[in-house]
């Protein structure tokens, strides 16, 4: 099928579109949840929109672990429904769905007690396997092992030998969020979804009782959009109750906000061929491999500030320091720390007032006639979220609607990859890229890689990695704003690359070399230049500033130093 561009010219058809004609379904919101709305309500025949007040995967979609796994530790809490169920979604992800973006990784679990722990740790793991390979899609993924500990200090040297009597080794799966949503976003554009970014729902349209659409600001070129939806979805994760508001209801559930704050350290810091999982007080902490780095995380906090820049504050950072030095023979220090990003969990409240306890169930409800919401759950099951929250706008349509296909709709990028993977050597002979690139592109856009190529080809400049950033090609650069969306220098280097969390400088050194790439795309000027290098500057210190508080309230005032967007 062909791709999906998602460009300047494709933005402004997409809302002129929206608001030509009533729309089967308008989501609101695209993070990882709206998106999956939209592509399961355009493949199944339904004219549908999707708008996003400031990015793709801006808010919590963009800030996870980057684990899609089964939830381990909710096997512990009996919890076997919600293990059962992502489970399942983690093996269609592998095999089937985004094989290319959806990748195994393997985790040691140090055991601190000789016998009963290995035996009660063992029994859980054992039928987290037994329950994936259930379900018919466990066989992407190696089965787990139990290891001595001198064999478990062979596989992760970096282990004090008085922090494990012995180990677990199983696995799991990853993938770069904030690129996932993006793809997502671009795969339900290619079957027919109007989507625009940086378009903000202002208020509902109301027709008595029923909502019947909304008005939508373009923040970008300043116009306002009546558009009209025979149902519309809230996937506003922990905006919800914000966009509840604005229809007067209540709402039938409220969400609360759990922190939780990630730190990125090189490769080199830890020495360990595996990830790691360890027992916190509160909950569990991951030690992820992430490329040329490790992703350290994560946090579990109850906050109620800005939600569009959750801030890491110095008491966060160093309670992760801490915990994972416990184990750790050479331990990390904060020079140590390339990256910082923290993010919000959409918690349904419940009656626990810890929000590690609250619940990660979905829940889908009808408040008024003519709106859906869709709140809760987590990243591995957002496919069951989003068929939910169809399934709920259908009952409202006067209309048969077939039944949700997304169990069978691969991403864009994932048809012919593992083709394109074995061919990789000579892909690198044909293009005079090192295979490692190859190999490198093959991983974020799949057969997609070939429109990389592309540009490359008609620009060999573009074949050159970019400025203090050796791991991106410029021409992902020029991509991210041509077909992924990107409007600002923000959303490249903090979205469509992970330079902000992959360099020790933010991507600082990287920022002017990637807007003078996009300015040509954007229709930028030299002010515009400045002024997106001057604000990505800003921002990166309003966030080492707001690291460097001692607690959230100080932390958060920090972070709000720097503005959220730049005006065009």
């Amino acid at each position: 099928m062909r791709t999906a561009t998602l460009g300047p010219a494709q933005r402004a058809e997409s809302l002129a579109s929206m608001a030509e004609r009533e729309l089967d379904v308008l989501v609101v919101g695209a993070g990882v949840v709206g998106a999956g709305t939209a592509l399961d309500a355009v493949t199944r025949g339904l004219s549908t929109g999707l708008v996003e007040a400031r990015d793709w995967a801006s808010g919590t979609s963009s800030r996870s672990s980057k684990l899609i796994h089964g939830g381990l530790r909710y096997l512990e809490m009996l919890d076997f429904a919600l293990v059962r169920e992502a489970l399942k979604e983690r093996g269609l992800l592998l095999e089937r769905l985004a094989p290319h973006l959806v990748k195994p990784v393997p985790f040691l679990y140090p055991l601190q007690h000789k016998g009963w722990e290995r035996l009660y740790a063992g029994s859980g793991v054992a039928m987290y396997d037994a329950m994936s390979m259930a379900r018919g899609h466990g066989r992407g993924l190696p089965m787990h092992r139990h290891l001595t500990r001198s064999h478990a200090l062979r596989v992760a040297p970096c282990l004090k030998k008085d922090a494990l009597v012995g180990a677990l080794q199983y696995y799991d799966a990853q993938m770069d969020d904030a690129r996932y949503v993006t793809n997502l976003v671009r795969t339900a554009v290619a079957y027919g979804a109007k989507a625009a970014n940086r378009a903000r729902v202002t208020s509902f349209l109301r027709e008595g009782e029923r909502v019947v659409g909304a008005k939508v600001q373009d923040v970008e070129g300043g116009g306002e959009y009546e558009i009209r939806a025979k149902q519309v979805v809230n996937a506003t994760g922990v905006w919800t109750d914000d966009t509840q508001a604005m229809v007067g209801e209540r709402g039938q559930f409220h969400v609360r906000a759990s922190k939780g704050i990630h730190l990125v350290v090189p490769r080199d810091r830890i020495h360990s061929t595996t990830g790691l999982i360890l027992r916190t007080e509160k909950s569990v902490l991951f030690v992820i491999p992430w490329g040329r780095h490790w992703i350290v995380g994560t946090t579990d906090t109850d906050w109620d500030l800005d939600k569009a820049h959750p801030a890491a504050s110095s008491a966060d950072i160093d309670y992760l320091l801490e915990h994972v030095n416990s184990v750790l023979s050479v331990p990390l220090t904060r020079d140590d720390v390339q990256g910082v990003y923290a993010g919000l969990r959409p918690l349904l409240a419940g009656e626990s007032d810890a929000t590690s306890k609250l619940s990660r169930e979905h829940t889908v409800a009808h408040p008024v006639p003519g709106l859906v919401v869709v709140a809760g759950g987590k990243y591995t099951t957002y496919r069951v979220m989003a068929k939910d929250a169809v399934d709920a706008a259908v009952h409202g349509l006067d209309m048969r609607v077939a039944e949700c296909v997304t169990e069978d709709v691969p991403l864009l990028g994932a048809e012919g990859y593992r083709a394109l993977w074995n061919a990789r050597a000579r892909t690198a002979a044909r293009t005079g890229l090192h295979v490692v690139r190859v190999e490198h592109l093959l991983n974020r856009y799949g057969t997609m890689t070939e429109e990389i190529l592309a540009l490359i080809a008609e620009d060999p400049s573009l074949g050159e990695p970019l400025v203090a950033a050796d791991d991106y090609l410029r021409a992902e650069i020029v991509y991210a704003a041509s077909h992924e969306g990107a409007r600002h220098l923000d959303d490249v280097l903090t979205r469509r690359t992970r330079i902000s969390i992959e360099t020790f400088d933010r991507g600082a050194r990287s920022a002017r070399d990637a807007a003078e790439l996009m300015a040509p795309v954007l229709g930028w000027d030299k002010d515009q230049i400045e002024r997106e290098v001057e604000h990505y500057q800003k921002r990166v210190e309003a966030e080492r500033e707001s690291q460097r508080q001692l607690d959230d309230l100080t932390a958060d005032a920090a972070r709000l130093g720097a503005p959220d967007i730049v005006p065009l």
